[in-house]
């Protein structure tokens, strides 16, 4: 009997892990419409203002890029081993590399701010005199970056939130190495993030 009702738990268990996986694949998919809509944009308009666009690209500055790229590829691979520690029972390492990859989106945000920072003080942001006397083509340009850019880093502020409470979770041992979905879906949702960054980076801070 007894064995009966821990096969029925399981059993229930596992249904309810398959449908959470499936729902953040609904989710993930919705999201790469969403950025896919402004990636086909971009193209459009692109094509159009190739070399104002390219002329607009210069002022961005690749290091600020290059570093951002690197600390979002190390958060992805820290969030990977963060479930693979939970997986093989190893709860304190778990939380140290999901501290770390915290950490990487925190140091990824700083970064932003002082990128974005060193644009508005040189009087490049949207609705700015400096920025609407320029070509049209550059107006556009930087409207996509932005609002591309900005739309990212929010969601990058979300996948922060997300994660500290995966980190209490994993404090609390409501995460554990037998039920570990939430932390899976979550380091799923902070993938996305990082692949997203990785077309953005190239697109606006590399293609000349």
């Amino acid at each position: 009997m007894n064995q009966l009702v821990e096969s029925v738990v399981h059993e229930h268990v596992h249904r309810d892990d398959v449908g959470a996986k499936i729902g953040m694949w609904l989710f993930l998919f919705t999201e790469l419409i969403l950025f896919g809509g402004m990636f086909l944009a971009y193209a459009v308009y692109r094509y159009q203002y190739g070399d104002f666009f390219a002329l607009a690209s210069k002022k961005l500055d690749v290091f600020f890029g290059l570093i951002n790229t690197l600390i979002l590829l190390t958060s992805s691979l820290t969030m990977a081993m963060s479930i693979t520690a939970i997986r093989r029972e190893s709860k304190k390492l778990s939380m140290l590399f999901l501290a770390l990859t915290i950490f990487f989106a925190l140091l990824f945000m700083v970064n932003k701010y002082f990128e974005w920072s060193a644009k508005f003080s040189s009087g490049i942001f949207p609705g700015s005199t400096e920025l609407l006397n320029q070509p049209k083509g550059i107006i556009i340009y930087f409207g996509l970056y932005f609002v591309m850019t900005g739309l990212h880093a929010l969601h990058v502020l979300i996948g922060m939130v997300i994660l500290l409470v995966m980190f209490f979770y994993l404090k609390s041992d409501v995460i554990n190495s037998d039920y570990y979905i939430m932390l899976e879906n979550s380091g799923l949702y902070w993938h996305l993030v990082d692949i997203i960054w990785i077309f953005l980076f190239p697109l606006f801070y590399l293609i000349h």
